[in-house]
Parts: C-alpha cells; structure tokens; sequence
C-alpha cells in the first residue's frame, strides 16, 4: 500500500517537544541579544555616560512603562539565555540526558526564566 505523503510542511501545525522549543527559544533569545541588544547597550552607555544632559534624557526613558516593558523583555531574554545555557552545559556532561529529565530541565528553565523577570521586574517598576 503506498502511503500518500504531504508535498509541503506545515510548520505552525507541527507540535515540538518542550526541549525543542527552548532550544528554539535559546537560540533565538541569543541572536537577539546579539543584534539589537549590543548596538543599543552601547548606545545607551554612550548616552548616559556622554553628559549630564543624556544621563537626564536615560531617566525620563526610564519613566515611560513601554521602554521598561521592553527592559523587561529583554532582561527575559538574558535570563532565558543564561539558564538555557547552563542546561546545555550540563547536557553535554552527560547530566539530565534521560527523557523525563530533558523534559523537567526545560520546564525549570521556562519557569525559572518567567520567574526571575518577574521578580526583578517587580523590584524594578
């Protein structure tokens, strides 16, 4: 019997196991720590760090809830990043390299991630 087989991949149908999806979420935590957040790291610190005057403009962004939204996110994304990376290490010395355990590490780093952005978001807003 010949099986008929899909000519394209639906992609948003596809349902990926929890350690895939934070190896997904890793990765692209890291790209964008990379590329946005680098230049804009060093744009602020040039700013704040330039004069008085720009250190002042720094505080008022710091007041509008969007811009510590975007803190926020990105601090999610540092903190996603870093956990992540601590579970692929371990990954790679062998530790948690069982199913139930792959699947427990991934669920700590997505709790552990929410977790701490929300209570440094809590100490900072």
């Amino acid at each position: 019997m010949q099986k008929t087989r899909p000519k394209y991949l639906d992609l948003l149908e596809i349902r990926q196991p929890l350690p895939a999806v934070v190896s997904f979420l890793h990765r692209v935590s890291g790209a964008l720590l990379f590329f946005p957040g680098i230049p804009l790291v060093l744009c602020t610190l040039d700013m704040v760090l330039n004069s008085p005057q720009g250190y002042a403009q720094f505080q008022s962004l710091l007041a509008n809830p969007l811009f510590k939204a975007g803190l926020l996110l990105s601090l999610w994304f540092f903190l996603h990043h870093l956990l992540a990376g601590i579970r692929f290490l371990a990954l790679d010395l062998h530790y948690g390299g069982a199913l139930h355990q792959a699947r427990l590490t991934s669920k700590a780093v997505l709790a552990a991630g929410i977790i701490l952005t929300l209570l440094i978001g809590v100490a900072i807003w």
